[in-house]
């Protein structure tokens, strides 16, 4: 029986830095773990796997990848010399050498990274997310209600949120953009803070995703007063107050028709950002009952215990499944783009 030749591509750009001076490393280092635990679940008499260090050298990733001859390419990179800007020049390399690969294309991964082109995409195309703005500058002209709250404009994984990003006043404000343009050298999109109830929704499938259960973030555990919102520390911090203070909840208590409410705008969100295999969709429902879309995460933590294996596991999908499902998405894209034209005529 012949292997299935799979690389799993993920990026090393957490040891140039320290922790002090990168301050998003703790989720640019968990890469390299989830890349150990993706090979372990391909690890089977039907998969050959083969690890593949992403460095700033795109052309060492090419030439690699040409020595290996992969039938498909886990991508799990997310930056490239600290610059999460450089995600998508991956799957771009990818695409130009004719590589079949896991999750996101360029045009997502980089649509999806800009915070304000998401919220414009879904603002155009009717799915509610909260009022925002961006901020180049401490200084720059403000009109939005209070409170609000800062995030760097193009990190992930929670980088650059802490419980001073839910800001209530002026001087607040400048003070946290000011940090934020400081620490990740980049603008700030600010936005209407949604109280409320939040709702992750993970999605699997192409070309049609599918709705996997609802998971709720309970802040029960949250010191008094604290802003409910799940913050860096909360996610790259085990056991500290924050991590311990937003605990996941599967099947939250939600009517039949706000949960259907709540995959439907996750679906759409998915659909208008352009995500391909697999991603996850954060809602925050206000207090009429609006799911509004907060964020749009492509190729997203694929980490044994994360979110998406979570909710996958709850509907007897278990890790290595999973994995090679999302394998088998990138294998059928290879398998039509080799057929012949006529032959694709035929089936439609």
């Amino acid at each position: 029986m012949m292997r299935t030749r799979v690389a799993v591509l993920y990026n090393v750009d957490f040891g140039e830095a320290s922790v002090v001076e990168d301050p998003g490393h703790a989720a640019r280092a968990d890469v390299a773990h989830v890349a150990a635990e993706i090979a372990g679940a391909l690890s089977d008499a039907a998969h050959e796997v083969f690890l593949v260090p992403v460095t700033a050298d795109l052309c060492e990733m090419r030439d690699r990848l040409v020595e290996l001859a992969p039938d498909c390419v886990f991508n799990l990179c997310e930056s490239i010399a600290r610059d999460a800007r450089l995600e998508s020049a991956v799957a771009l390399v990818l695409d130009l050498m004719g590589v079949s690969y896991t999750g996101s294309s360029p045009e997502a991964l980089g649509r999806a990274l800009y915070k304000d082109r998401v919220k414009a995409a879904l603002s155009a195309a009717g799915v509610p997310t909260p009022a925002s703005c961006v901020m180049s500058r401490a200084s720059d002209p403000f009109s939005l209600a209070y409170p609000v709250i800062v995030k760097p404009v193009r990190e992930d994984g929670s980088a650059g949120i802490a419980s001073a990003s839910v800001v209530s006043c002026e001087q607040e404000l400048r003070a946290r953009v000011d940090h934020v343009i400081r620490a990740f050298d980049q603008p700030c999109i600010v936005e209407e803070f949604i109280h409320g109830r939040e709702l992750n929704v993970a999605l699997v499938g192409h070309p049609v995703a599918r709705v996997l259960p609802l998971s709720e973030i309970d802040f029960g555990a949250l010191p008094q007063g604290s802003p409910r919102i799940v913050s860096y520390e909360a996610k790259w911090s085990p056991g500290s107050e924050a991590d311990l203070g937003t605990r996941p909840v599967l099947h939250p208590d939600l009517s039949p028709s706000l949960a259907a409410k709540v995959r439907r705008v996750a679906q759409d969100a998915f659909r208008v950002v352009g995500l391909r295999d697999y991603g996850r969709v954060d809602v925050r429902l206000s207090a009429s009952g609006v799911p509004y879309v907060i964020d749009v995460n492509p190729n997203c933590d694929l980490s044994r215990n994360a979110g998406l294996a979570r909710a996958a596991a709850a509907v007897g999908v278990e890790y290595h499944a999973l994995v090679r499902l999302i394998v088998r998405y990138a294998l059928k894209r290879k398998q039509l783009k080799s057929q012949p034209k006529t032959a694709k005529l035929r089936r439609a």
